[in-house]
């Protein structure tokens, strides 16, 4: 997977996306959503996409929304304009893997179904960590792949054919223990399977102090 790459798939999903993963991630946009509004005050969310969940946010959290797709972008910025959300203070073009914020800029960071987009994952989570604040929070939604057994042979057999697509289907929980090990600034405080099926989950971190 590749930057440009994964952009272009999702200017080429954009206008359907909404149609096509609307429902599908509705359950994990909700709960990520909560979960970021138990910390509040400014919210970076990384893949904000068409915008779907922003006005989803309470009018008192300000938010920042980033995405590799300017066709994504399009769409948020339409939304957020036609629904007056004044709480959004920017849209704008962004990499997960090398975001252009200052350290300890945001109080949250939102990363729904983008952990497993992006060509280098564990870049991206560093980021995350170094954008936010000390005792905020990264609040992740994703798909947790399966690690062994007839789903693992699956998943990594389909993975030439989802990469195209925009994502990867092959990403276990032991390369988030094995990332938060190494970056050690973080620590966990949730991993829970969203339904149905969960094979996503709610994934909650907080930034160590000091």
């Amino acid at each position: 997977m590749q930057t440009a790459s994964v952009a272009a798939a999702y200017d080429r999903w954009a206008p359907v996306y909404d149609l096509v993963f609307g429902g599908v991630f509705s359950n994990g946009r909700r709960q990520a959503i909560v979960a970021a509004e138990n910390i509040g005050g400014l919210v970076l969310e990384v893949g904000v996409g068409t915008g779907i969940s922003l006005p989803h946010y309470s009018k008192r959290t300000r938010l920042v929304g980033i995405d590799i797709s300017e066709a994504m972008l399009e769409k948020a910025r339409r939304r957020a304009d036609q629904l007056k959300l004044e709480n959004v203070e920017e849209i704008a073009v962004g990499d997960a893997e090398a975001l252009t914020y200052p350290d300890n800029a945001f109080d949250v960071v939102v990363a729904q179904y983008v952990v497993t987009a992006v060509p280098n994952p564990e870049k991206a989570l560093d980021e995350f960590v170094r954008v936010v604040r000390p005792g905020g929070e990264i609040v992740i939604a994703t798909r947790i792949s399966a690690n062994g057994g007839l789903r693992d042979t699956i998943e990594k057999a389909l993975m030439p054919i989802t990469s195209r697509l925009g994502w990867r289907t092959e990403f276990p929980w032991s390369r988030y223990e094995a990332w938060a090990k190494r970056n050690g600034q973080v620590r966990l405080l949730e991993h829970r399977p969203l339904p149905p099926l969960g094979h996503f989950s709610l994934v909650r971190y907080r930034k160590l102090q000091g």
